[in-house]
């Protein structure tokens, strides 16, 4: 604890330095907020929503793993120290992406972007997220949840972010494994180790976000080709891109179907994933067989559902099943 303590001062430390010389060098570029926007712009930093979808899949392993529903304590400090860790991945993202999102409709009020926030502060408020998010889990829970969660932003800040994005067409599939991780550390945080189920329940969210974040591309076609993001709409063209959605969603409910099979849940999770498989199946096959971005738009809706979902059917089935 006295060496995770000393790195995180040091952490912190060199946090304000960097942060000090950027603000001295840009404070005259950016006008002040008052303290409300300015607390709405760091919430927004943190993709709250997406944040919120992340834990309850890291809730979802905890219970799994655990077999049971984990106490009061260990529940708050899982899902803070995974909620600094999202939110702080999300605001590097945003940093490194602040000239990128300025071309997207979707992305050009976000305040780096917008100019409301200077670049420096971004920077300094990511890092510090993840610094405390580190620091917490490693203290509060287990250093293999801290790991994990830590893996997970190097996942996604750096081989993402700096080096997929807008390098390859595939930038989504292999990305993909960022959010995917929160459930693992989850399991970790319960069992202090991980086994094979745990792998199963990374493996239905790496499944699940091509299609997801396809649908959305379809939709935002000409927000990626303006940005120079190689989405798969944008590169192979919808044609394609939609097939793939129904290919990838195909691998995903056989994904889900085949852990009950295995002896790896119950009855619950097994009732679930075939009522819920099929909506999003027939979601999927709809976004395949007809064109335009109404049907694109509603399997991007339903998916994310579907993930809320088929991860609170897991935890019951854990629990009940």
């Amino acid at each position: 604890m006295h060496t995770l303590s000393g790195a995180a001062l040091w952490c912190a430390l060199l946090g304000l330095v960097i942060f000090s010389a950027l603000y001295a060098r840009d404070a005259v570029a950016f006008p002040r907020f008052d303290w409300r926007q300015r607390a709405r712009d760091f919430l927004t930093l943190t993709k709250p929503v997406v944040a919120a979808l992340l834990l309850v899949t890291t809730y979802a392993g905890m219970v799994a793993g655990g077999g049971t529903w984990p106490s009061l304590e260990l529940t708050f400090w899982t899902l803070l120290g995974g909620f600094l860790a999202a939110g702080g991945s999300s605001a590097l993202n945003q940093y490194i992406d602040r000239d990128l999102d300025k071309n997207m409709q979707r992305t050009a009020g976000r305040p780096l972007a917008a100019g409301r926030m200077m670049p420096a502060e971004g920077l300094a408020f990511g890092l510090a997220l993840l610094v405390i998010s580190f620091y917490l889990l490693a203290g509060f829970v287990n250093l293999l949840a801290a790991w994990l969660a830590l893996a997970g932003m190097v996942y996604y800040v750096f081989l993402y972010s700096l080096l997929l994005k807008k390098a390859t067409v595939q930038n989504i599939v292999i990305g993909g494994g960022a959010g995917a991780i929160p459930p693992l550390v989850g399991w970790a945080a319960a069992t202090g180790s991980l086994s094979i189920p745990a792998l199963f329940l990374f493996a239905i969210v790496f499944l699940w976000t091509p299609p997801h974040f396809w649908a959305l591309a379809i939709v935002r076609r000409k927000d990626y080709a303006r940005a120079g993001v190689p989405m798969l709409p944008v590169v192979r063209g919808e044609k394609q891109t939609r097939t793939q959605i129904f290919v990838y969603t195909l691998e995903l409910v056989g994904l889900t179907l085949l852990m009950p099979l295995l002896g790896y849940t119950g009855s619950i999770f097994l009732v679930s994933a075939l009522v819920l498989g099929g909506a999003l199946l027939y979601a999927a096959w709809r976004t395949w067989r007809q064109a335009g971005n109404k049907v694109a738009w509603q399997m991007y809706r339903w998916s994310s559902l579907y993930l809320f979902f088929i991860f609170a059917a897991l935890a019951l089935d854990a629990v009940r099943g």
